[in-house]
């Protein structure tokens, strides 16, 4: 008998909370005895962690999963498992559109994915794994880092409370469930003692995490004690809700020197009206008062944000509101997202949904707003000294590639150094000679 480990290919579609999932699946699996081998041709298993948060993720699910059931009918792959938000949302009409695949596997349940994998070998029919969202944290110690050592992503709480008319996301990963705070300190100390120097903190709502647990926001806690953790240099906050960005937690910020000055609050509009609609809190005079307590107390600090164009009922008055409250904030990241009607949520059945030619015109002019502020937020930095984290060079191997405090994995823009010698991991100081819409390029 061959004791060869079966082979399994984990492909991650989405965002960074499905990639520390898919981290998770992988730990999972390789503490069974599968061997992770994304670059085999002929893996014994193709697991595809799906995004089914808009329209367009599930179309891309869609292919991937249709590719992957090809190469499986050509007897390059036994058994095919789609796993995560696109199964959770879509249940028994995904199996009809996919019925070649082995396994279905809802959010929540890394933690047992060796025990589905094994029935999913054994079983002839296909297993179905679709139950309420009720998620269950795997061990720290099957993590399996698939990405750069030095940067980490470090999830604090699953689902939200929160009901935004727009979005799907509560109706497949289920309401607010907090990682308990010991929890996610030994992750952490896991994560760093395995070569992180940069924890990306991630969630649906960051700034609601613990309260589920403690009955109060514990966020600021929660970073005093991360800030404790030796040789980690960076903490980084993303996902937060605006009108939960309070004093406490901005001067718990400014007062831990390994919290980077940086902090991304998606506002998702400006104008009064169509926040309502939406169903958010604040509109712009209460988003442009946060913005300033955030730069009284960390003067450096970046500021990241999306909007949503399009929305049902968007007049052309208060989009321009919109554009005005981009003028005033000054804000250094911007992206946007053009209005998807999704199935199940409140505004899908609103009345005044906006043609797609004038959402498309409204997000074009949105980003040709925000380019000369990004530009003035980048050339404000020409002359002073940034940390930077190197990460890789360019082909030629003139320039380091790095990010800065500013820069979040992904996202946003990288700095390019000159003369810069140090290996991927390590940080520099840089000069900062000049800049564009997004870059930053500089010396050592």
């Amino acid at each position: 008998m061959s004791d060869k480990k079966p082979t399994v290919r984990l492909i991650t579609l989405g965002c960074a909370k499905n990639e520390v999932d898919s981290e998770e699946i992988a730990g999972v699996l390789q503490e069974a005895g599968y061997a992770l081998d994304g670059a085999t041709d002929n893996p014994d298993m193709i697991v595809i962690n799906t995004c089914g948060f808009l329209e367009a993720a599930k179309r891309e699910g869609l292919q991937v999963i249709q590719e992957a059931v090809a190469q499986k009918k050509r007897g390059n792959a036994q058994k095919v498992i789609v796993a995560g938000c696109m199964v959770q949302r879509m249940g028994e009409s995904l199996k009809q559109l996919a019925p070649e695949v082995d396994a279905f596997v809802g959010v929540g349940q890394m933690a047992r994915f060796a025990d589905i994998a094994q029935q999913t070998r054994q079983s002839r029919t296909t297993l179905m794994e679709i139950q309420p969202p009720h998620h269950r944290w795997a061990a720290v110690s099957t993590r399996l880092r698939t990405s750069q050592p030095w940067s980490a992503y470090l999830k604090v709480s699953e689902g939200c409370d929160h009901r935004c008319a727009f979005c799907t996301i509560p109706s497949f990963r289920g309401d607010h469930v907090s990682k308990p705070i010991e929890r996610v300190l030994e992750e952490a100390e896991w994560l760093v003692q395995n070569g992180a120097k940069e924890l990306n903190l991630i969630a649906q709502d960051t700034t609601q995490y613990g309260y589920d647990l403690y009955k109060r926001f514990m966020l600021p806690d929660l970073l005093q004690a991360l800030s404790r953790i030796e040789n980690l240099r960076w903490i980084r906050l993303h996902y937060a809700y605006p009108s939960r960005v309070s004093n406490q937690l901005i001067d718990t910020m400014a007062s831990l020197p390994n919290v980077a000055p940086y902090v991304d609050v998606p506002l998702q509009h400006a104008d009064r009206e169509v926040l309502r609609a939406m169903k958010r809190p604040g509109h712009s005079e209460t988003y442009l008062k946060m913005i300033q307590r955030l730069r009284e107390a960390m003067p450096d600090c970046a500021i990241r944000t999306t909007f949503i164009v399009g929305f049902p009922g968007e007049t052309e008055e208060q989009f321009q509101s919109l554009l005005n409250f981009l003028a005033q904030a000054q804000l250094d990241r911007v992206g946007a997202f053009i209005y998807s009607k999704e199935n199940g949520t409140p505004s899908a059945e609103m009345a005044n949904q906006v043609p797609a030619r004038i959402k498309r015109e409204r997000y074009d002019r949105l980003m040709r707003a925000q380019q000369p502020i990004s530009l003035a937020r980048n050339k404000a930095w020409v002359g002073r000294t940034l940390e930077i984290l190197i990460e890789s060079f360019t082909p030629d191997g003139q320039y380091a590639i790095g990010r800065s405090h500013r820069d979040a994995p992904e996202v946003d823009g990288l700095v390019y150094i000159r003369d810069c010698h140090a290996q991927p991991g390590e940080f520099v100081q840089a000069t900062i000679e000049r800049a564009d819409v997004y870059d930053l390029v500089g010396k050592v």
